[in-house]
């Protein structure tokens, strides 16, 4: 950890040597991992607080935050004193929660909120967002992608787990990781057929395939996609049934097939240092008109040399790993740094 912030904190701020952090979640994976992988990535201990807010804040946190004490159902972790030195939490569902351990603890708890809130940013100490939303401000973090968990360590640790399954596949291995339909993006069964058939030739030149749909991919796809592969001997992965075997994909590829709809799995796999390769989707205009912040991102990745467009061959190069969580975590820690020493120095 950055001694600074120790060092700042003392014996003052808790019994323990290090800032004492809560992580606020809701029980979902996919937020409460981003909020305490910067915890861990910032060296500290979080505390996890499920919080189950009441209607109607519930459905319309944080625009609505008028008497927010009353807004905490007593079936979820209760909010009270003694108040954290930091409280991070992710996506809409921590924004309220973070508001009022702000106010509440009358600046004292330092706040992070990862994701937009859209409404009502001068209410958090920091905001942690991609670049390509445009947000801008004194208190705003910018990033490419998202944060994750993903680490060498973690990668390291977790590959023994998938030995013996992915034995069978040949190497060089090709992760392909499927998303579906979102704000921006189609995804039919005659995608899938294509896409199967360029890695289906794949399979044919020597490549093994290590393959892995999505919730968001649906069966109908995942069909086609299956029966394209028929014969490639690949490893495939429905998203429904067994094992998630992700992050066994991350740790055992030597390159990757992603699919453009998905920003958390381009920055996972550009995490890696190893080749990405991103297949295109059917572009929908949607309700934001033309912008698409998928494909800026996509093309932003394109420029530093992370990935590449998947034109049906697996292609071979290096590029610095795409690796946020350090670099926002060291944004914070001095951040959080100044904050306790300006509250202990009055």
């Amino acid at each position: 950890m950055n001694e600074t912030v120790a060092e700042a904190a003392g014996d003052r701020l808790s019994p323990h040597p290090l800032p004492s952090c809560w992580v606020i979640g809701d029980g979902r994976p996919g937020l409460e991992n981003q909020s305490l992988g910067l915890a861990e990535a910032m060296g500290l201990e979080p505390v996890l607080k499920r919080v189950v807010l009441r209607k109607p804040w519930r459905i319309a946190s944080p625009y609505v935050t008028a008497f927010k004490r009353f807004a905490f159902s007593g079936s979820g972790a209760s909010l009270e004193a003694p108040w954290p030195d930091i409280a991070i939490a992710t996506g809409r569902p921590g924004a309220l929660p973070l508001i009022y351990l702000r106010e509440a603890s009358k600046g004292r708890t330092f706040t992070v909120q990862i994701q937009d809130p859209v409404v009502r940013r001068g209410s958090f100490d920091r905001i942690v967002v991609p670049w390509h939303d445009g947000v801008t401000g004194d208190n705003i973090v910018t990033m490419d992608g998202s944060l994750h968990i993903i680490t060498p360590a973690r990668l390291a640790a977790e590959a023994p787990r998938w030995a013996d399954a992915f034995a069978a596949i040949p190497r060089p291995r090709v992760a392909v990781a499927i998303g579906g339909v979102n704000s921006r993006y189609d995804l039919r069964p005659e995608d899938m057929t294509v896409l199967g058939a360029q890695l289906a030739a794949l399979a044919a030149q020597g490549f093994g395939l290590l393959v892995s749909g999505s919730r968001r991919t649906g069966e109908a796809n995942m069909a086609a996609l299956t029966e394209a592969l028929a014969g490639s001997g690949a490893y495939i992965y429905d998203g429904q049934n067994g094992a998630n075997p992700y992050l066994g994909m991350l740790a055992h590829a030597d390159a990757f097939v992603v699919t453009c709809d998905s920003i958390n799995m381009i920055t996972e796999a550009a995490s890696t240092g190893r080749p990405v390769h991103i297949a295109r989707l059917p572009f929908r205009r949607g309700r934001e008109g033309g912008r698409n912040k998928f494909g800026e991102f996509v093309r932003r990745l394109e420029g530093s040399g992370r990935v590449r467009m998947f034109d049906g061959r697996i292609e071979s190069w290096t590029y610095e790993p795409l690796r946020e969580m350090e670099r926002v975590a060291h944004i914070l820690r001095e951040a959080l740094t100044l904050h306790l020493r300006s509250l202990y120095s009055r």
